[in-house]
């Protein structure tokens, strides 16, 4: 078996992107490098030790586990973050909200996380200032997930974990926030059944933004408002099709909404400002 043939399997299987998969995955099998096994593409690899294991991790993205979890690691904002299925993984388009942040944030800055997952968006900021923040998840193990994290990346000096349903009134700290950042569950509970498959091997309570999407924002919108400062901003990721929802209920919370395209020209963010 070769690597050619392992990525004409994951192909078969619906995988996006074979060639770069089975690379990846023979990196962590073989502990060579990308060039090294870029050159023993059409090699057998029946002979070499560490060909068990590669044949068990194609195994599983042929059966459409992500390749996040795989590794066990996934690169966010040029840093590697630990990802389990605890977590969400981290994704490209995520890093609008690190972008405004460290494009608008202040010297000295509080700013809360609200549903950090793995932690990458408080973490990401924090190592690119002298922020501080606060981050905030209902689940514990996704708590563990991003206290790692934030200790791998050294910022764990500036940044408080809790355990917090951000539907609860009063689970923020006292504090006045210069920015509450968040990537809240967004998909509509009816869309949930045709995510791909990769999906449904993280967390549901990550995806479910209840029947309409919005649920969390509302619920942040009404709980985090008086924790803002006065010239605070809320830093939403937001589904392609919310914008709209999102600008109304800025509205009605006495918000401005700005809403930040991404990469493919689809609405990905939206910024909050009192009116």
């Amino acid at each position: 078996m070769t690597l050619r043939e392992l990525s004409e399997t994951l192909a078969a299987s619906g995988v996006d992107s074979p060639k770069r998969d089975v690379l990846l995955l023979a990196e962590a099998a073989s502990g060579l490098g990308s060039a090294s096994l870029s050159a023993r593409y059409d090699t057998e690899l029946d002979k070499f030790p560490w060909y068990p294991l590669l044949s068990e991790l194609v195994s599983r993205r042929a059966a459409r586990e992500p390749l996040q979890y795989i590794l066990g690691k996934w690169e966010f904002y040029g840093d590697e973050y630990t990802v389990t299925p605890d977590v969400l993984i981290p994704r490209p388009e995520t890093e609008l909200l690190v972008d405004y942040a460290l494009s608008h944030l202040k010297k000295g800055s509080l700013i809360a996380d609200v549903c950090c997952g793995s932690g990458c968006c408080g973490i990401a900021v924090c190592k690119r200032t002298d922020a501080l923040c606060h981050s905030f998840d209902i689940s514990e193990p996704a708590l563990t997930v991003a206290k790692q994290n934030a200790d791998a990346l050294g910022v764990s000096d500036r940044i408080n974990f809790y355990l917090a349903d951000v539907r609860e009134p009063g689970f923020l700290p006292s504090a006045e926030y210069d920015m509450i950042i968040s990537n809240p569950p967004y998909v509509m509970t009816g869309e949930l059944p045709s995510l791909a498959p990769e999906l449904s091997y993280e967390p549901a309570a990550a995806f479910d933004g209840g029947e309409d999407g919005m649920l969390f924002y509302r619920a942040i919108l009404e709980n985090c408002t008086r924790s803002l400062s006065q010239n605070g901003v809320f830093v939403f990721e937001i589904g392609a099709s919310l914008s709209g929802g999102i600008t109304e209920l800025a509205r009605r919370h006495g918000f401005d909404a700005q809403i930040i395209n991404d990469l493919s020209d689809l609405p990905r963010a939206a910024v909050l400002r009192r009116a």
